[in-house]
């Protein structure tokens, strides 16, 4: 048992710190000498820190120290403790790395200092704790009111952009809007990778023939469903017996199963839906994201 733990271990203990030396790069060399900002808690931090000229690292962890206690009642205490030591380690880093400042350009500031962010926070994510806790407190907070859990970080988040405009003007607030834009999308990059899952459903007459061709030539698993095709507006009591088929692939092999399915069908339906997580059948064994 010991074998299969230590390595798990190892991985998420590598990918934390360098989640945490990520972050802190994005916030000594880019966003805190250009008075910049992110959205979440991050953010929340960031801001009182220029309002108040608090050290950061004090207040990124003081911040997050409420989370984590959310953290350990809303998802487990594992986790919690691992996102205290994370935290605590990114505090320790903004104390003691002298990191330099790379440009003040605020373009650059705000598009590189968001994806370095993002690289830090989603790597934390990789190795199972949380850099940034707003999640946590949008999880918490939902429970008790009739908002969905991104409407909760939305509005977290313009009531940051909003303070950050009114305090130190609307240019910074908008470029800050750009940093948290490219935060987010190099977070999801990170943490799903290029292997992030689709789903593929298949409506075609030549169903035999695709399924044949998505077992044997692309060697996907399948899954089908019966159902009906026809109801056309002109034949509505027209109907044939039909396979669905089902089936995932990453987005680097979603071209590639289109083209094979409008090779043997070009009439075929096919759509696609984004699978955050997906495990097990013939899937090929992902890292482990939490």
């Amino acid at each position: 048992m010991q074998r299969t733990l230590l390595p798990r271990w190892l991985t998420d203990a590598v990918y934390t710190i360098i989640g945490i030396l990520f972050c802190g790069f994005a916030l000594k060399s880019f966003l805190i000498p250009n008075e910049f900002f992110d959205g979440g808690l991050t953010g929340i931090s960031l801001l009182i820190h220029e309002i108040y000229h608090i050290n950061i690292a004090y207040v990124i962890v003081l911040a997050n120290i409420p989370l984590i206690i959310m953290g350990g009642l809303q998802i487990n205490r594992k986790f919690a403790v691992k996102t205290l030591i994370a935290v605590v380690g990114l505090g320790l880093c903004l104390l003691l790395i002298p990191y330099p400042q790379i440009t003040s350009d605020k373009l650059l500031v705000s598009i590189f200092g968001g994806v370095f962010m993002g690289i830090g926070v989603g790597l934390a994510i990789r190795g199972g704790c949380a850099l940034d806790g707003i999640e946590v407190l949008a999880l918490y907070t939902g429970k008790r009111i009739s908002f969905t859990i991104s409407e909760i970080i939305l509005g977290i988040n313009i009531i940051i952009f909003l303070i950050a405009g009114i305090k130190l003007g609307l240019p910074t607030a908008l470029y800050s809007i750009l940093t948290y834009y490219a935060a987010s999308r190099t977070i999801n990059f990170v943490v799903e990778g290029l292997e992030e899952y689709t789903g593929v459903t298949i409506i075609s007459g030549q169903s035999e023939k695709i399924k044949e061709s998505l077992v044997i030539g692309l060697g996907r698993g399948i899954t089908v469903y019966k159902g009906e095709r026809g109801f056309l507006k002109d034949s509505f009591d027209i109907s044939q017996p039909v396979d669905i088929v089902f089936t995932v692939v990453t987005r680097l092999e979603l071209r590639r199963l289109n083209n094979t399915v409008k090779d043997i069908d070009p009439k075929a339906f096919i759509f696609t839906s984004v699978i955050k997580e997906a495990a097990g059948g013939v899937l090929k064994s992902r890292v482990r994201h939490h």
